[in-house]
């Protein structure tokens, strides 16, 4: 251990050394209570649940970058039972959230606080953004 960490000093300055105070998201393949969906269900749940909110939990640079049509800009740093509460009042209302993909656990977070909040019908979109460009489906700039 003691040969690694003085490897790793002397190949990195002050400029180059990770921020090892913020906790690192690991994202799961699935979440208990939450329906998860490829980017072809997202379509499917969007024709046929006429009532469902689409949530995009990235960051609002990210989402300059495109966004899935119809989906409701609430990054998961902004979310909480009251900024929940402002998209939908009624806590069975289906809620699909994302965020960039598999390595992105915004939308992680954002589920995390539905269901804290009560929220019960909920999606996720595991793939997000990146798989939804990847299988070359429409959205907006």
């Amino acid at each position: 251990m003691l040969c690694i960490m003085s490897a790793l000093a002397s190949t990195t300055n002050a400029t180059d050394t990770p921020n090892l105070s913020k906790k690192k998201i690991i994202v799961p393949d699935s979440i208990a209570g939450v329906v998860t969906l490829l980017a072809a269900d997202v379509i499917d749940k969007a024709r046929t649940i006429s009532n469902l909110i689409v949530i995009d939990s990235r960051v609002a640079s990210d989402r300059l970058n495109g966004y899935i049509e119809n989906s409701i800009s609430l990054p998961d740093s902004k979310t909480n039972c009251s900024t929940l509460a402002e998209v939908s009042s009624d806590k069975d209302r289906p809620l699909l959230f994302y965020c960039n993909g598999v390595e992105c656990g915004r939308s992680v977070v954002a589920i995390k606080i539905a269901k804290s909040c009560g929220y019960t019908n909920l999606y996720w979109f595991r793939g997000g953004f990146q798989e939804w460009l990847e299988i070359g489906y429409p959205y907006v700039k």
